[in-house]
């Protein structure tokens, strides 16, 4: 199995920066981050033109995380800088202190 240790994002917005959206990428995910790294010019070069304002970068993902749930977050920043992680999605679990494992349990 591959290992995925960066993914390639590349977000095109108004020139604002009010509206952004996630462009498609030539390759989205590398098995290095030096892959990942050496792509970036060429696909952020490929993508301007389609938006006012075009950003990209590299991802690093947690080998980790490969096997779960996870979710890429990003945003620009009013300053013009793209941030963007990977983590486990918020989860909630809800839970009644009140009921007893008896009463959950289906006695016969």
């Amino acid at each position: 199995m591959e290992h995925i240790a960066a993914l390639l994002l590349i977000i095109g917005c108004s020139g604002d920066l009010k509206q952004c959206t996630e462009m498609p990428a030539p390759v989205t995910i590398f098995e290095t981050a030096e892959e990942c790294q050496s792509v970036l010019p060429m696909a952020l070069r490929d993508a301007k033109g389609k938006h006012t304002r075009t950003f990209a970068t590299c991802v690093p993902v947690d080998p980790a995380m490969e096997e779960e749930d996870a979710e890429l977050t990003w945003d620009v920043l009013p300053s013009g800088k793209l941030v963007a992680e990977i983590g486990a999605p918020n989860v909630v679990v809800a839970s009644n202190p009140a009921r007893s494992d008896k009463n959950s349990v289906r006695q016969q």
